[in-house]
């Protein structure tokens, strides 16, 4: 079979803080229904009686789970800090490159203090967390 030649549209652009917030923003938000379903799985799991609930703790607490958590955690932190971006937009603010890139970092910055924070927090605690 002959190799079809590629789009070029994957070589034009340049990769710009934008560019890059926008995918992020879309990525975390497709990361979060996943983070609801495991929401959903623990909820039914604590309604369902102390065994079912026993299963939920053991699969949520073992190193995937807490992987998966984690994940579900910093996408959660990063969507609100650049949703937050997004109204300040929408409100007319922040709209020059320059300010761009400076909100964009201020997006980073503010995930990882605020992820940090929550993952030292709800893994870290004395009787919950890594033991």
């Amino acid at each position: 079979m002959r190799s079809r030649p590629l789009s070029p549209h994957l070589g034009v652009f340049k990769w710009i803080h934008t560019m890059v917030s926008s995918i992020l923003h879309r990525i975390t938000g497709i990361a979060q229904t996943v983070g609801v379903l495991l929401l959903a799985y623990w909820l039914m799991a604590l309604a369902s009686g102390p065994d079912a609930y026993a299963r939920a703790a053991a699969l949520l607490g073992s190193v995937p789970g807490r992987i998966l958590m984690a994940g579900f955690l910093l996408a959660f932190v990063y969507h609100l800090c650049s949703g937050i971006r997004h109204l300040t937009w929408d409100a007319g603010y922040g709209l020059e490159k320059s300010e761009a890139r400076k909100s964009f970092v201020l997006v980073l910055v503010a995930t990882g203090v605020i992820f940090a924070a929550l993952a030292m927090l709800v893994f870290f605690t004395p009787g919950r967390g890594a033991s």
